[in-house]
């Protein structure tokens, strides 16, 4: 959280209680004066930040990573999000699925980060309870360390076709788009910073189960893989579970990039028809 006001500026940031997209800051503090999806309202910084907390046990993190995603992870552990090579993204079960909430581990089982949805009002948790209307709704996730300091903004607008999905640093600022290159087939989501293309994420099947994460020449540069908990939590839950590794060290913007939609590549890109755009 921001506490030194000689090197953070008033004005709007990602509300790091996670209960609202932005939040205030006036210098020195948070205050009361939040907004989601460009309306705002009051609501104090009161309270500990939105966190959520993954229950798997270590040993079967490690059985998700080596064993499902077939990756043998280095026995060196520590640093934060940006610095892991293998990174596990598991939702939390749930029944409906009302609010998106994932706990981000190490390979070591060790929790990270997590990512959570800010922004929702409780009329669009009913939609969501009563109808399958996902698509042309505005979903907006962060991703958050353990301290609770916000690292990425991943924000997908309502659609109809084709998902776009926009990227911003912990302080709000721009930093890419994803958007969806096709309809039909093994669908594609062009990179893009500062206009230009920087890379792109390929579904290795139709379902888009497993995705393929290029740099602008071609090359892959990290995959994500869904790895089953089994065909009865499969079909009575809506919770999906991934191992991302990343290949190399990248610099930005195509690190936060990566990092950004293999975190969020569930809910950000293919929540709705579960690979069909």
């Amino acid at each position: 959280m921001m506490s030194d006001a000689s090197i953070t500026p008033p004005q709007w940031y990602p509300d790091p209680l996670g209960r609202h997209e932005m939040r205030y800051w006036d210098g020195t503090a948070w205050t009361e004066h939040v907004s989601s999806h460009g309306a705002q309202k009051v609501d104090p910084p009161s309270g500990e930040p939105n966190m959520v907390y993954g229950s798997d046990s270590a040993a079967k993190i490690r059985q998700q990573v080596e064993e499902r995603a077939g990756i043998v992870p280095s026995t060196t552990a520590g640093g934060g999000i940006f610095d892991q090579p293998v990174l596990v993204v598991n939702q939390k079960v749930k029944l409906i699925e009302l609010n998106n909430e994932y706990a981000i581990f190490d390979p070591n089982g060790e929790q990270i980060g997590l990512i959570r949805q800010v922004g929702q009002s409780k009329a669009k948790k009913a939609i969501r309870l009563l109808s399958s209307l996902d698509q042309f709704m505005t979903h907006t996730l962060q991703v958050v360390d353990m301290n609770g300091a916000v690292l990425l903004v991943v924000t997908r607008p309502a659609k109809v076709v084709k998902s776009r999905v926009i990227i911003q640093d912990g302080a709000g600022a721009d930093v890419g788009e994803i958007v969806q290159e096709n309809v039909f087939g093994k669908i594609r989501f062009g990179m893009f910073a500062n206009g230009d293309k920087i890379g792109s994420i390929n579904a290795e099947n139709w379902r888009a189960w497993n995705f393929s994460i290029t740099d602008d020449t071609g090359i892959e540069v990290a995959r994500i893989t869904k790895t089953w908990e089994g065909l009865a939590r499969t079909m009575f839950t809506t919770a999906d579970n991934y191992v991302v590794k990343i290949e190399r060290q990248l610099d930005d913007p195509l690190r936060s990039m990566v990092v950004a939609a293999a975190l969020t590549i569930d809910t950000a890109l293919k929540q709705d028809n579960r690979g069909l755009g």
